[in-house]
């Protein structure tokens, strides 16, 4: 799922002012307030948008999401469902 965020939420949420800014101040915070912050962020948005990859100008990775800025400086996020598996494998 990928949404569309306004920046001026996601640059106070991290307490930085731009989005190069916004990798150090992630890394500044512990991994699980980020992921809540992050799925905070998710939950509002309902409905999800196309992006057009090749209009990518930076990208930041984080374990299930991914924060991109386009050339029209635009931020989008995506959450890539991971599937768990609770199944064991089999020894016979």
């Amino acid at each position: 799922m990928i949404i569309e965020l306004d920046h001026h939420i996601l640059f106070n949420t991290f307490k930085v002012s731009s989005f190069d800014e916004l990798e150090e101040g992630i890394q500044s915070i512990a991994p699980s307030m980020v992921e809540y912050h992050l799925e905070d962020l998710c939950s509002s948005h309902t409905q999800s948008v196309y992006i057009n990859k090749s209009n990518i100008q930076q990208t930041i990775y984080l374990d299930q999401y991914s924060l991109y800025l386009d050339y029209g400086d635009s931020i989008y996020l995506e959450y890539i469902e991971k599937e768990d598996s609770y199944e064991t494998e089999s020894l016979w």
